[in-house]
C-alpha cells in the first residue's frame, strides 16, 4: 500500500472518529442541566410557558433526543452546523470568523516551542552533566508544572505592569491606523504574549524529550564512527544526531496537538484573543449548544488532521520508515 492508500485509510478512520466525537459531544451537552429554551428566551419578561413551548418547537427541542441527533448528523453531513441560539447566525459563519486567530495562535506557539525546545535540548545534550543541562532541566520542569493560565497571568503582570512592553488584550489595537504591513506588525505585537504563554509548557516538554533523545543517539555506534572519521562536531550533532533524534519529538508533537488546542482555549480567555476559545467560553455561559458543538467538532477536526500530517511526516524524517507497511 502506497502513500495515497495509507492517507485514504487514515482519512476514513478520521471520519469515523469525527462521527463518534459528534455523537458523544451531542449527548454530553444535552445531558447538562438547564433548559436551552430559557437561554434562547433570555431575560424576557414574557418568557412564559407558552413562549418557551413555541421556542422548543421552532428549534426542534421538543423532539426525542435520538431524532434530534439524527437531524443534526444529517445537517452536519451537508455542511450545516445549525444556527446559534444566542447570536442568531449560522454556526459555520461564527466559527469561520474565529478560526483564523486560533490557528495563528496555535501554530505560532507550536513553532516557537519546537524551535526553542529542540535547540535547548540539543545544547544540553552536548554536556549532559554540565551547568547548561541542569539549567535546561530546571527551567523545563518549572515550565511543565506551571498551569497555562497562571503563566499567562504572570506574563501580563511582568510585561504590562512591571515593564509595559506588550499589549495584553485583543488581537489589534483599538485605535489602530495604518496600512497592510503595519496591520500585520500590530497583530504580531499582540501575539507575543499569548503565543509565549502557550509555548512555555510545550517548550518544556520538547526540550526534555530532545535532550534525552539526543543523549541516546550520541551514544550510538554510528555517531562514534562519524567522529572517528574526523567529521566536525556540527555535522555529527545535526546531520547524524538531530535527524535521528527527531522521530520521538515528531510523535509527541502529534499527540500533544489536542492539548495544544485545549490550552489555546484558556489562553484566549486570559488575553481576550478573538478565537474559538473565547467563542466557546461565551457559548457555555449562554447554553448555546449548536455553537459549542460546532467548536468541539472543528477542534476534533484539527487534531485528526494534525495526527495524519504527523504520521506522513515520519516518512520524511526517517526514510527507513515505509508508511505503507503500517
Amino acid at each position: 500500500m502506497g502513500l495515497f492508500g495509507y492517507v485514504s485509510r487514515r482519512l476514513v478512520y478520521g471520519l469515523l472518529l469525527l462521527v463518534g466525537v459528534l455523537v458523544l459531544n451531542f449527548f454530553l451537552i444535552h445531558a447538562a442541566p438547564g433548559d436551552p429554551a430559557q437561554a434562547i428566551a433570555g431575560e424576557m419578561a414574557g418568557a412564559n410557558p407558552k413562549v418557551l413551548a413555541e421556542i422548543r418547537t421552532s428549534y426542534g427541542l421538543d423532539k426525542p433526543i435520538l431524532t434530534q441527533l439524527g437531524i443534526y448528523l444529517a445537517n452536519v453531513a451537508k455542511g450545516d452546523l445549525g444556527i446559534s441560539y444566542y447570536f442568531n447566525q449560522p454556526v459555520i459563519t461564527l466559527i469561520a470568523a474565529r478560526l483564523g486567530p486560533t490557528i495563528l495562535l496555535v501554530f505560532s506557539s507550536q513553532v516557537v516551542a519546537l524551535a526553542v525546545g529542540v535547540a535547548m535540548g540539543v545544547l544540553a545534550a552536548r554536556r549532559p552533566d554540565g551547568l547548561l543541562s541542569a539549567i535546561v532541566a530546571v527551567v523545563s520542569t518549572i515550565g511543565y508544572a506551571a498551569p497555562v493560565f497562571w503563566s499567562g497571568i504572570m506574563l501580563i503582570i511582568l510585561f504590562a505592569s512591571v515593564w509595559p512592553i506588550f499589549p495584553v488584550d485583543g488581537m489589534t489595537g483599538a485605535r489602530f491606523e495604518g496600512g497592510y504591513l503595519a496591520h500585520i506588525r500590530d497583530i504580531l505585537y499582540h501575539l507575543v504574549l499569548p503565543a509565549s504563554t502557550l509555548a512555555i509548557i510545550f517548550l518544556a516538554q520538547y526540550s526534555r524529550l530532545s535532550r534525552a533523545s539526543m543523549i541516546e543517539v550520541l551514544g550510538a555506534d554510528y555517531v562514534r564512527t562519524a567522529r572517528a572519521k574526523g567529521l566536525s562536531e556540527r555535522a555529527v550533532m545535526f546531520k547524524h544526531g538531530l535527524r535521528n533524534a527527531l522521530l520521538p519529538i515528531v510523535t509527541v508533537v502529534g499527540i500533544q496537538f489536542g492539548n495544544l488546542i485545549s490550552g489555546a482555549l484558556l489562553v484566549e480567555s486570559v488575553f481576550n484573543w478573538p478565537g474559538m476559545g473565547r467563542l466557546a467560553f461565551e457559548s457555555v455561559l449562554r447554553r448555546d449548544y449548536p455553537t459549542l458543538l460546532g467548536i468541539l467538532f472543528f477542534a476534533a477536526l484539527m487534531v485528526v488532521v494534525a495526527n495524519i500530517l504527523t504520521d506522513i511526516s515520519y516518512r520524511f524524517v526517517d526514510p527507513r520508515i515505509r508508511i505503507g507497511r503500517h
